[in-house]
């Protein structure tokens, strides 16, 4: 796991080949993003519960969110992209003097 580390050390960056979203094609991936994104939309936008389901390479879930779960659900739609495209990171911004 070191190729997955800050320049420098620190914390890991996201491993496609380790993550609980490993095995998902493209296609499935992008579906699921799709789901989350308009369940967040529909909590959002005053609807009491949502509920998501996808198909992994093992079967299907299916996870129900309420209001409550609005900082869990967009933990789901980054992770989800970030499978997607796990090597596009945005490098930081330095000020230059």
């Amino acid at each position: 796991m070191s190729g997955f580390l800050y320049p420098g050390g620190g914390q890991p960056l996201y491993n496609p080949d380790t993550s609980v979203l490993a095995g998902m094609s493209q296609t499935q991936l992008q579906a699921a993003l799709t789901n989350a994104q308009n369940a967040l939309l529909q909590l959002q936008t005053g609807a009491k519960v949502v509920s998501l389901s996808y198909a992994q390479g093992d079967g299907s879930r299916s996870v129900t969110y309420s209001q409550a779960s609005i900082p869990g659900l967009t933990a789901l739609i980054m992770q989800i992209q970030r499978q997607l495209n796990p090597f596009s990171r945005r490098r930081a911004l330095r000020p230059i003097f």
